[in-house]
C-alpha cells in the first residue's frame, strides 16, 4: 500500500496490527487450501488476520436465537467508507456505499441489494427521517444495521466495514479485474485529483484505482446506477479470485487491504460460505434494485425511494430469510427487473 496513502483506522492500538482480508476472499481461501505447506501456511495467515478484525456488536433484536452461517439463513451488511488524505474525518464518517446480501441456505442463494447512500429514510440512532449514509456517523456499524433493519424489517445479522479506497490494493493483487464501462469517464483518483482516471467505453480490465473511479462515478446517471456497478466491481472481484491460478495471488491479497476492517464474523462462521461457492450450479448470487426519485428538501438532495418498490423488496428479503410469506416467482422476477 502507498506511504502516501493514510488508511482509516478504525480502532487505535500501540501494537501494528496484523493486515485484514476482504470478507468474501477469505472462504474463497479456504476453498483454496489442500495439503500443501503454502496453503496450511495462508490458511493459518487468514485465521490470524481475521480473527485480528473481529469487532462484535449487539444482536439485532429481530433475532429470538443466536445464527450460526453454517446451519442458518443470514443477513450481511457491507459498509463502503470513503475516507482519505482530503476526507480525514477523524472518527465516524458517512457510509459512501451499502450493500446488503440475504444467504439461503436450501437455495445456496445469495440476493445482493445496493442502497443509495443518499436514501431518505428514518435513522432511529438520530430519530429523524435524513440520508441513512448518515446513520454510520451518528452510531457507526451499529446505528447502520439498526436502520436497514426499520427499513426493510428483517434482521441484519453481520457487518463489514471497510474503507472504500482499500480494495484498490485488493484488484491490484489480483492483477485487475474485467468491467463493461457504460461510457467515457473522467474521475478523480484516491488522492482527489480531478480527471486523472480517463476510461474509455467498452468491456476492459482495469486496476485498482481505474476500479474505484468506475465504483463511485455517477457524473451522467444516478445512486442507482452507481450501486449496480458497485456491484459488479464485487462480483467481478469474486470471478477473479476464484479463477485458476487465484490461489498464489491470496497472500498479496491479505498484505494489501491493511488496517481497513472489521467485522463481526469470526474466522469458525466462515466455514458457512462454502455452500454458497461449491454450489454445482456455480455462485448463486441475484442482485435486487431499488426504485425511487430525486428529491430536494430545503435546498438539501435526497433520493426518495418509491414506497411500492421498498414493500416489494422488503416481502423478496424476508421470503428469502424464511421470516415471511413463501417467496412468489412472479414477484421475485417484478422485484429483480425493476
Amino acid at each position: 500500500m502507498s506511504n502516501t496513502r493514510r488508511v482509516y483506522k478504525i480502532k487505535k492500538t500501540k501494537k501494528k496490527r496484523r493486515k485484514r482480508l476482504w470478507i468474501f476472499l477469505v472462504p474463497l481461501l479456504v476453498l483454496g487450501l489442500g495439503a500443501s505447506t503454502y496453503a496450511a501456511t495462508l490458511y493459518m495467515k487468514a485465521q490470524n488476520v481475521f480473527n485480528d478484525s473481529y469487532d462484535p456488536v449487539e444482536a439485532s433484536a429481530k433475532r429470538s436465537e443466536t445464527v450460526d452461517p453454517l446451519k442458518d439463513n443470514f443477513s450481511i451488511l457491507f459498509i463502503g467508507i470513503d475516507d482519505s488524505d482530503d476526507r480525514d474525518y477523524k472518527g465516524n464518517s458517512r457510509s459512501d456505499a451499502l450493500m446488503l446480501a440475504t444467504f439461503n441456505k436450501d437455495q445456496k442463494s445469495i440476493k445482493l441489494l445496493s442502497i443509495p447512500r443518499d436514501s431518505y429514510v428514518y435513522v432511529p440512532a438520530k430519530g429523524v427521517t435524513t440520508k441513512i449514509n448518515s446513520a454510520h456517523a451518528a452510531g457507526g456499524p451499529k446505528a447502520t444495521m439498526d436502520t436497514v433493519e426499520e427499513l426493510f424489517d428483517i434482521p441484519v445479522d453481520y457487518y463489514v466495514r471497510m474503507n472504500f479506497n482499500a480494495f484498490i490494493d485488493v484488484v491490484d493483487s489480483l492483477d485487475g479485474i474485467e468491467v463493461d464501462v457504460p461510457y467515457e469517464i473522467n474521475e478523480l483518483d484516491s488522492h482527489d485529483k480531478k480527471n486523472a482516471i480517463h476510461l474509455e467505453e467498452g468491456l476492459q480490465t482495469v486496476d485498482g484505482e481505474e476500479a474505484l473511479a468506475f465504483a463511485r462515478t455517477r457524473k451522467k446517471d444516478s445512486d442507482i446506477q452507481r450501486g449496480e456497478r458497485q456491484q459488479e466491481v464485487l462480483k467481478a472481484i469474486m470471478t477473479k479470485a476464484t479463477s485458476p491460478g487465484a490461489l498464489t495471488k491470496y497472500s498479496g491479497v491479505m498484505e494489501a487491504v491493511g488496517d481497513n476492517m472489521t467485522t463481526n464474523l469470526q474466522f469458525s462462521q466462515i466455514k458457512g460460505f462454502l455452500k454458497y461457492i461449491t454450489s454445482d450450479n456455480g455462485l448463486n448470487l441475484e442482485s435486487v434494485k431499488l426504485e425511487g426519485q430525486d428529491l430536494t428538501i430545503n435546498g438539501t438532495y435526497y433520493y426518495q425511494l418509491n414506497e411500492t418498490s421498498v414493500a416489494n423488496t422488503k416481502l423478496l428479503l424476508q421470503s428469502h430469510l424464511n421470516l415471511g410469506p413463501k417467496e412468489d416467482s412472479n414477484q421475485t422476477e417484478a422485484v429483480q427487473s425493476q
